[in-house]
């Protein structure tokens, strides 16, 4: 077991609270909502673009099959990958989804005084718990549309982690303060699992990984833009011996065929291209779901975050529990939010879509409002 970390923090910014055993459900995800009695419902739970994935990746996964007899070789991959962010392939590991990284993270790096900044993805603590670390937390507050400042962080965690585009807050952190996250004997893990649904990805660390103290790791998906949450795909970026230290709790063969297939046709420069449309189409639906969502606002539903800059929108309203499931009666899932630490029971996400879906959603969020 690593030593106890402990945290503490700005009051009027962020506290740190330990993990117990009655905490949020940190394995619990937005997937969950959508199984079962949940599968005709339309998907406002699951941030993954509609639609995907495009037909060009599904032939190019398709033809990927013929390789299957042989055992994967990532060679293609990592160049794609690397070329794609400018960096040398040693840079590059490539993963079965971001969340194997966190699981490499959480086992082959030292850290005495590991923090999370909360609310967030929920699977990084969960990672570094499995892996015998006692976890400190950096809670983030509506007060202040949950952004980060760096003195938040306390000066003895050793390894920091934050997501940017934040799930669910959809808070999107300047580069430049994450920077100053950075320092020799830390290691600052970002998750920017939705940084390409940002147009120009204009807020990514990855520029400046070269450049910054300590041991820095981004960790980048290709789930959700491209609709691949099935065939578990991702990777993380860093120093070459960080990599080495990861790639050495990976099991041989860790990427399938088709997942390599996958990386390297997503790294090309007219998946590039499709991937930038994409998130422009993100930014001007998220602004007219927030527009319409206004209307709401004498019912007492809020956003809380003054500009988010994910393709999700966290909301609050007093009574969320009962709004989601009078939701579920009308066809609509949306992702509860008492399982984030820093939310409770008044928070719920809803993912951005199509303003024809959008609008048949308002439709039914008037009704059930109406009844609250």
């Amino acid at each position: 077991m690593n030593a106890p970390g402990h945290a503490h923090a700005d009051a009027t910014k962020a506290h740190a609270d330990a993990t117990d055993a009655h905490g949020p459900d940190l394995r619990h995800h937005g997937d969950v909502e959508v199984r079962g009695d949940g599968a005709g419902l339309v998907d406002l739970a699951v941030n993954v673009r509609a639609g995907t994935p495009p037909a060009w990746l599904r032939a190019r996964l398709a033809a990927s099959l013929a390789t299957l007899a042989a055992y994967p070789e990532d060679g293609a991959a990592l160049t794609a990958v690397a070329r794609r962010h400018g960096l040398a392939a040693d840079r590059v590991l490539l993963t079965a989804g971001a969340a194997e990284a966190f699981v490499l993270v959480a086992r082959a790096l030292p850290a005495r005084h590991p923090v999370v900044v909360h609310p967030q993805f929920t699977e990084p603590e969960a990672a570094l718990r499995d892996a015998g670390h006692a976890v400190g937390r950096v809670l983030l507050g509506p007060e202040d549309g949950f952004r980060l400042t760096p003195e938040a962080v306390p000066e003895e965690a050793d390894l920091v982690v934050v997501g940017n585009p934040t799930n669910p807050t959809s808070v999107l952190h300047p580069a430049t303060a994450l920077a100053r996250l950075a320092r020799e004997g830390r290691t600052l893990v970002v998750d920017e699992a939705f940084m390409d649904a940002v147009p120009d990805e204009h807020a990514s660390l990855v520029p400046l990984l070269e450049r910054l103290p300590g041991r820095t790791v981004v960790l980048r998906s290709l789930t959700k833009t491209w609709g691949l949450a099935g065939l578990r795909v991702g990777y993380a970026l860093s120093d070459p011996a960080t990599v080495r230290a990861l790639a050495h709790h990976q099991p041989l063969w860790p990427v399938s065929a088709p997942a390599l297939t996958a990386a390297e046709a997503c790294s090309a420069p007219e998946a590039l291209a499709e991937a930038e449309e994409a998130a422009k189409r993100f930014a001007d639906d998220r602004a007219y779901l927030s527009a319409r969502l206004a209307a709401f606002r004498e019912a007492g539903l809020r956003e809380a975050t003054p500009e988010p800059e994910g393709p999700f929108l966290l909301l609050r309203h007093p009574d969320a529990d009962a709004v989601r499931e009078r939701l579920r009666e009308r066809g609509f899932a949306v992702r509860r939010g008492d399982t984030f630490p820093g939310l409770g029971p008044r928070w719920f996400r809803v993912a951005v879509r199509d303003r024809t879906t959008t609008d048949k959603f308002v439709n039914a969020l008037h009704k059930v409002l109406d009844r609250t």
